[in-house]
């Protein structure tokens, strides 16, 4: 049943418009009618409905020049062109003119129920979303955080309610999830929100430099300093500083860090000056701290100070309703961004992107309708138009053997350790993290040796 849900059909054939009155009905549907593209602009000047469902071949007014008037009273009401025609420009006009789908007849009534609960679902997502907000505050700044499943909902309130604390904040979560986002709501909805807000990759940085990179250091501390220079807590002094991948900081740094966390003062490296300093530190890690801790990787004391309040960010396929959304918004950013005017996804692709497992989550999907922006050819993104894992391969070298070569020769140690590294990179669609988690490295290892191979900078 679909308690609550008004649907106008649309159409001048008595007969096809009895059908569908009867087939939506039994589906539980609240129904209301229109005989042509005219009475169907006055319905919806007189109240608002959930979805409509309209022919496009009338004799008085067309269901594309309907449409466009229909837009222009609520643009919020999801439309579905129905047509006889089976026509590419039919389905892009009409895409163009703001309708929700388009189906051609005679009608799939399997597809026709889905589209309907999907336009329907869309609706409300964005009703809740909005109320989501509305509860959380008029003030509240999500960062473009897009979600608004159950999972995603309870985050963001717990995000809300622990923005405004000084509690340092540990978030975890897979590669590609978005905790930098995180991170960035929790600022921005702080009082701290009008100060710096400092991010760092403690995976990029080497170990030699790190002290410096927090820190700072002063003329001559070594041989390339030759001025002073304020470390990352220093410049965000005020505001907040965001550690990322927090697990792959060395137990020397993590010393040093935990003492400037309790006394809140530093020194620059080569310096003897203890400066104050007033910081809100905000952690993120896709690692299993705890089991660092007991192999003795991470120190203890550091986890328990990071650890006041932890943040769970949710894989996308944990979340999979929130991908419709994520899919517009990402659709919305990248057509305007390689100045391609596309419109928007067939049910073909929808489906498709709803039924892959994302292992690089929302990273993943978000390069994804990137990669079919550059490669569509129509107004409509199609599943032919997206290239997931598994599909092609992005090296040129065919992989090697990890015991030898096909004649039997022996391969360099080098040689099987390059290959196996490019493998596992290609696996997780270039996440360096994620592969050097999988090969039991860390992520600096497996930069410095990608470096030595020449693979990438």
């Amino acid at each position: 049943m679909q308690p609550n849900i008004s649907i106008l059909v649309v159409d001048d054939d008595p007969g096809h418009r009895t059908m569908l009155v009867t087939l939506l009905e039994d589906w539980g549907y609240e129904i209301f009618e229109a005989d042509d593209g005219s009475t169907a602009i006055e319905k919806v000047k007189a109240r608002a409905y959930d979805l409509i469902l309209m022919d496009n071949r009338m004799l008085k007014l067309t269901g594309l020049e309907a449409l466009e008037e229909i837009k222009k009273i609520n643009a919020a009401i999801p439309v579905i062109i129905m047509t006889a025609y089976s026509s590419i420009e039919i389905a892009v006009e009409a895409i163009k003119k703001g309708a929700y789908d388009y189906l051609t007849k005679p009608l799939d009534f399997d597809k026709l129920k889905l589209i309907m609960q999907r336009a329907v679902e869309h609706v409300q997502l964005k009703e809740e979303n909005r109320l989501l907000k509305e509860n959380l505050g008029r003030q509240f700044d999500d960062r473009n955080i897009i979600g608004n499943s159950p999972i995603m909902r309870n985050l963001l309130e717990t995000v809300a309610q622990v923005a405004p604390s000084e509690a340092t904040v540990l978030i975890n979560g897979d590669s590609g999830t978005g905790k930098e986002q995180i991170a960035g709501a929790i600022h921005y909805n702080s009082p701290r929100r009008d100060k710096a807000f400092i991010k760092v990759n403690c995976a990029a940085i080497a170990e030699t430099l790190l002290d410096s990179e927090l820190f700072g250091h002063e003329k001559g501390a070594f041989t390339s300093a030759d001025r002073r220079k304020d470390g990352k807590f220093i410049q965000a002094s005020g505001g907040s500083l965001f550690l990322d991948e927090i697990g792959e900081m060395p137990l020397s740094m993590q010393a040093k860090l935990l003492r400037v966390l309790q006394e809140k003062e530093l020194t620059r490296v080569g310096g003897e000056q203890v400066i104050k300093v007033d910081v809100r530190v905000i952690t993120a890690t896709n690692r299993n701290l705890s089991a660092m801790v007991q192999a003795g990787e991470f120190r203890e004391d550091l986890f328990y100070r990071l650890n006041v309040v932890m943040l769970n960010v949710p894989l996308l396929k944990e979340r999979r309703e929130d991908i419709p959304l994520l899919a517009q918004h990402f659709l919305k950013i990248f057509s305007e961004k390689n100045r391609k005017p596309v419109k928007g996804f067939t049910p073909g692709a929808m489906e498709y992107l709803m039924s892959h497992n994302w292992p690089g989550n929302v990273r993943e999907l978000m390069n994804t309708i990137e990669r079919g922006i550059v490669l569509c050819r129509n107004e409509l993104l199609d599943e032919s138009d997206f290239t997931l894992p598994g599909k092609n391969m992005d090296f040129d070298s065919t992989p090697i053997h990890p015991h030898g070569s096909q004649d039997g020769a022996i391969i360099p140690l080098e040689e099987v350790e390059k290959s196996a590294i490019l493998i596992a990179l290609d696996a997780n669609e270039g996440n360096k993290s994620e592969t050097a988690r999988k090969l039991g490295i860390t992520r600096r290892t497996l930069h410095q040796k990608l470096k030595k191979y020449g693979v990438m900078p």
